[in-house]
């Protein structure tokens, strides 16, 4: 039996006079190093991803088992093994998608293999999408990986961080929504496909360090969230073409405090519909869905690295109208969310003995 941790708190429904609530978390398992990606797989085991580089299947019964397979990759900083994304059609495909830091002539960059999943082990290895250039560094790979119901796949990246006036520019992958068939090839409709020098697989662009994205479940859009420098976090909704404006426009500062841009509004550039400043480093995020927690439906729920939270957005249409943190006296970095298929909610945390939690009301009494 996993070990539980029983927390009371008062959940507040939309606009509404505050509701008591109980629920519990429950610790799937630990001695998880950095870990970064997660799926639940149809069976309701679960994959997990450790940024140093290794892919853990994790048993119903409590075991785990290594898969072996992955690609070359370096772990060094924010590199490694990244985020997972199954296929739409897995169960009849076993097409498992997996985003990591591939190192190369002139440093790294962020990469997206696909492989068959097998019990122990990936097979059919292929690399469907290498971020150009590769740079020095070990900061700023992104990277969320996101099928919309079209079935196209929607890939997040970061600038690398001494590269961000690259994000302006259309003849790399730096700072940029990438869009791509299952299989790597280009849509042809993307918004740049026929501008001389432009990367093809480009979205959007003028990004910073993207690592939070979902899918709106009425509209089918791209919603994402970024990392801002000091302040300036950002929830975006993702349009074609669009360009987000960093690092021209920013509500944060350099790291010393020093002034980026002056500006937090340029004609032209998308505007984000949040901002946090200061900083929370949002990791991870979902609208959740399901009934298992009826005050929530309809929320986007995001993860706090540094905030060391889970910060529950209230929406109203296609704004944010209210802001309700979560879980703070867990004093955890949450990297990655998941919707589990019974409607509780997994969460994964950054450390060098990282946890897999699960949120459930009190009396869920199933097992995850």
């Amino acid at each position: 039996m996993p070990n539980l941790l029983l927390l009371l708190v008062l959940l507040a429904a939309p606009l509404a006079a505050p509701q008591a609530v109980e629920y519990r978390i429950r610790r799937v398992a630990d001695q998880l190093h950095h870990p970064w990606g997660l799926i639940e797989l149809p069976s309701g085991e679960l994959l997990v991803s450790e940024r140093r580089g290794r892919l853990l299947r994790l048993h119903n019964d409590g075991s785990r088992t290594l898969i072996e397979g992955l690609p070359k990759m370096v772990s060094a900083g924010q590199g490694g093994l990244l985020d997972l994304a199954l296929h739409p059609n897995f169960v009849e495909n076993r097409w498992l998608y997996l985003s990591y830091s591939q190192p190369g002539k002139g440093g790294a960059g962020t990469a997206v293999a696909r492989a068959k999943l097998h019990d122990t082990h990936l097979s059919n290895l292929e690399v469907i999408f290498v971020q150009q250039p590769k740079t020095t560094g070990s900061a700023h790979f992104g990277s969320r990986l996101v099928f919309d119901p079209q079935g196209y796949l929607f890939i997040t990246t970061g600038e690398r961080y001494h590269a961000r006036d690259k994000a302006q520019q259309l003849d790399n992958h730096l700072g940029k929504i990438l869009r791509l068939h299952d299989d790597g090839t280009v849509p042809a409709d993307n918004p740049f496909i026929n501008t001389p020098s432009a990367k093809p697989e480009i979205w959007s662009y003028g990004h910073r360090n993207i690592q939070g994205a979902a899918i709106h479940p009425a509209s089918g859009v791209l919603w994402t969230h970024e990392h801002g420098p000091r302040g300036g976090d950002e929830v975006n909704i993702i349009k074609a073409g669009a360009n987000y404006g960093w690092p021209l426009v920013t509500h944060g500062r350099e790291y010393s405090g020093g002034v980026i841009s002056k500006h937090t509004h340029l004609k032209g550039m998308a505007d984000p519909i949040w901002v946090w400043v200061p900083s929370i480093a949002p990791s991870g995020m979902i609208f959740y869905r399901a009934d298992l927690f009826p005050q929530w439906q309809g929320s986007l729920l995001v993860g706090a690295l540094a905030g060391q939270k889970l910060v529950r957005l209230t929406l109203h249409g296609q704004k944010i109208v209210e802001e309700q943190p979560l879980l703070s006296d867990l004093k955890v970095r949450i990297r990655t969310l998941v919707e589990a298929q019974d409607g509780g909610i997994y969460l994964l945390t950054d450390a060098a003995n990282g946890q897999l939690l699960k949120l459930v009301p009190a009396a869920h009494n199933q097992a995850p």
